[in-house]
């Protein structure tokens, strides 16, 4: 049976010291197993803040707990993981502010979304961003189309800056708005705009059609451009 307070247990859980170096060879490999699936997870996954700090908390979360509860885990290996761990977080910290290469591939750098009332289609196919989880993000800043947007930033944080045009300058743009948006228009009226839905480019019909592709992007699914007032 065993007892409380077995100091060979209690700090090593009978282990020999040798298996520190074990300790260390696991902190290395799963502190860069945890960095590259959240960076392949992208910013949005790990939203306000960077990788290698939700590794941090991940990591020292894990090794603080198990030595709290279970008898079977010793305290040093679990100090040596402490250790570890903000060795590794010191020095990531360092190769960032030596290198700019390191630092744009572990937080990333600033994605522009939307460039003068259109999506920049290039930059928002290469991110893990669903149109209607970015809509969403849109109307919660009270915006109902995008000609009220002059730019759209997902920082590397995973938030997203926006830029707002003056009432002054806002322009025709595609409404956000659920009811607005899936409208689909089956035909083009002479004289009258419409936003295309994949990147909001605007058009106006020159002519009565049924069919039209958008210059931009090539899709043909348009809905009736509005440019209303932001309201604040």
């Amino acid at each position: 049976m065993k007892e409380i307070f077995e100091w060979n247990r209690l700090l090593m859980n009978d282990l020999p010291y040798s298996f520190l170096l074990e300790v260390l060879f696991r902190c290395v490999v799963m502190y860069l197993v945890a960095m590259l699936v959240l960076k392949l997870a992208g910013r949005r996954g790990v939203k306000q803040l960077s990788v290698f700090e939700l590794v941090i908390i991940l990591t020292l979360g894990s090794a603080a707990g198990d030595p709290l509860f279970y008898q079977d885990v010793g305290l040093i290996p679990a100090i040596c993981v402490f250790i570890i761990i903000l060795l590794l977080y010191r020095g990531t910290t360092f190769l960032i502010s030596r290198s700019k290469k390191i630092e744009t591939w572990l937080e990333g750098k600033p994605i522009y979304l939307i460039e003068d009332g259109e999506f920049s289609i290039d930059n928002f196919s290469k991110e893990a961003l669903a149109q209607d989880e970015f809509f969403t993000e849109l109307r919660l800043k009270n915006i109902t189309h995008l000609g009220q947007v002059d730019l759209a930033i997902l920082e590397t944080n995973g938030q997203i800056s926006i830029f707002f045009y003056d009432e002054k300058n806002i322009k025709m743009g595609l409404p956000i708005l659920p009811h607005a948006f899936n409208k689909t228009s089956n035909s083009f009226k002479n004289g009258f705009q419409y936003a295309c839905k994949f990147c909001g480019n605007i058009q106006e019909a020159t002519n009565d059609t049924t069919e039209h592709v958008c210059d931009r992007c090539g899709k043909d699914k348009w809905v009736s451009a509005i440019n209303e007032k932001r309201i604040t």
